[in-house]
């Protein structure tokens, strides 16, 4: 839990007043290169930290080492519960660290910084959906990660075959409610979707994360290749320009208007397969002209003889 580590980086950086990203990974138990990402982050939320380059250099504290947490000002105590207080709902143990953390502040500030903690929450629950629980096999996952352990789970891939796997458990990504691993197997980089993974066990077998293993980078690299997939089919329609935000809404990412002229907008859309912005455009009736491709309109004009069929009048 990231609200866990950067409360425990601040910690160690009031206890020690000076710190390395390699001393700082050894201890709470993180690559190099998350630890590294985690200082940076307490900086940019405008806590007092900055390197210093060269030999005998590291992260530290704008003052020195402290055994509190006075060195901060009211402004900057705000800033670093703004940044944790969010994370900390999801966990007993980063709310306990949050309540230790306060504790530590001056008098004066404990109030603003209690209110910063509870300013913001954020909700993945889409408007009209139910709330997805977090899976608890996530818990597992992420004591694996931290531990640096091999897991040996079952997967259920996409397509339903169903295989057992022995991992090394590099990250976990929560995208919109829906959990990923990516993990380092015999055959590279691979992404698990957690809520097809079951039977999830950790072994006692140590692996060693790459040196140049950042989740970040490698996450992008994953959406990358999932949204090329997603746009292999393009069409190209014409549709009122007033409408054109809430053909994006439908499309995202993989629609583009290509030119504008008397209120009308011509938007190339993209999909996997000619069906499903068929399936998509179905609803939109008169209201989208579409000009290419010929299966996209094949499509349609199937749908639409499904319709009449069923629901003409007789």
């Amino acid at each position: 839990m990231r609200a866990d580590r950067l409360v425990a980086a601040l910690l160690l950086l009031q206890s020690k007043g000076r710190v390395t990203a390699a001393e700082l990974a050894k201890e709470l138990e993180i690559s190099i290169a998350t630890a590294r990402r985690d200082l940076e982050a307490l900086s940019a939320a405008g806590i007092p930290v900055y390197p210093q380059a060269g030999r005998g250099g590291g992260w530290s504290l704008v003052g020195g080492a402290r055994t509190d947490l006075s060195g901060l000002s009211s402004t900057e105590a705000q800033a670093l519960f703004l940044l944790v207080g969010p994370a900390a709902v999801v966990s007993d143990e980063a709310k306990t660290a949050l309540r230790k953390l306060v504790q530590a502040l001056p008098r004066t500030f404990r109030a603003d910084a209690e209110a910063a903690a509870t300013a913001t929450m954020i909700d993945a629950t889409r408007w009209g959906e139910r709330a997805r629980p977090r899976p608890a096999i996530v818990d597992l996952l992420q004591t694996a990660v931290i531990q640096q352990r091999k897991v040996r789970f079952d997967y259920t891939s996409g397509s339903r075959e169903k295989s057992r796997r022995e991992v090394d458990p590099w990250g976990l990504v929560d995208k919109d409610d829906t959990w990923y691993l990516i993990a380092g197997t015999a055959k590279g980089r691979r992404t698990f979707r957690v809520d097809r993974i079951a039977d999830a066990e950790p072994t006692a077998e140590p692996f060693t994360r790459p040196d140049d293993f950042a989740l970040e980078e490698a996450w992008r690299s994953v959406v990358g290749e999932v949204e090329q997939r997603r746009s292999r089919t393009e069409a190209s329609l014409l549709i009122e320009t007033r409408f054109v935000p809430i053909l994006r809404d439908h499309f995202g990412l993989h629609c583009q208007v290509e030119d504008d002229h008397d209120g009308r907008s011509r938007v190339r859309v993209a999909a996997p397969t000619p069906l499903d912005i068929a399936r998509t455009l179905a609803g939109w009736g008169g209201a989208v002209e579409v000009l290419s491709p010929d299966s996209v309109k094949e499509h349609l004009a199937r749908i639409g003889t499904e319709l009449l069929g069923r629901y003409a009048p007789r």
